[in-house]
């Protein structure tokens, strides 16, 4: 049963990765940009606040703190910055980003840490692939200057990430996400999900 578990988690984590590669392939508008930045980031946050509940290891508990310290921080500016131009910003999480937290919500233990390291290398991974197309974006040069100086905590996340697994014994999706990118056309639709991300700081 465990490994079902995990069979599934796995799943759903590939299932947002691959959505992400082809979502990524080309420069988001300024709307789309804040529209999978802020679902990203409130993942993030919301998935560090059930590694809080659901492992018992130091090294994730560590690690979940610091994803809703700099994830939170970070939605909060983009909220900003997007409310002053008028752009949308999400209330609700997509059914994508709702499954891989309701799979991960499924798991404790060491089951879970896995799970989660697993989780977070691929999300950050994509989250370093948006931020950086966006800060070599012309769309919107507030925008662009805030993917700039966001990129660098990014791939830092990304690196703690890797540890993580490789501690957890986490296996990285990334070698199939590339082969599988052009099999998942339809990773590309979005859906609103029952998630409010009031809690992220949006108002």
């Amino acid at each position: 049963m465990p490994h079902m578990k995990s069979n599934l988690v796995t799943a759903a984590i590939m299932t947002t990765a691959l959505w992400s590669v082809a979502a990524y392939g080309q420069d988001p508008s300024p709307a789309d940009f804040v529209t999978q930045a802020t679902l990203a980031g409130t993942t993030e946050v919301l998935a560090a606040r059930t590694a809080l509940k659901n492992s018992q290891s130091a090294d994730v508990h560590a690690f979940a703190q610091q994803m809703i310290k700099d994830h939170s921080r970070a939605n909060m500016r983009l909220a900003s910055i997007a409310k002053s131009k008028g752009l949308p910003v999400p209330v609700h999480l997509d059914a994508k980003h709702r499954a891989a937290l309701d799979s991960l919500r499924a798991q404790t233990g060491a089951a879970f840490d896995a799970a989660y390291a697993e989780q977070m290398v691929a999300d950050h991974a994509e989250a370093v692939a948006l931020f950086k197309s966006e800060a070599a974006a012309q769309g919107d040069a507030d925008l662009s200057a805030f993917a700039q100086k966001t990129l660098p905590t990014l791939e830092h996340h990304k690196s703690m990430a890797d540890a993580l697994a490789a501690q957890h014994g986490a296996a990285s999706p990334s070698g199939n996400t590339a082969r599988a990118a052009s099999e998942c056309n339809a990773c590309r639709g979005d859906e609103a999900a029952a998630d409010f991300l009031a809690a992220v700081g949006y108002g």
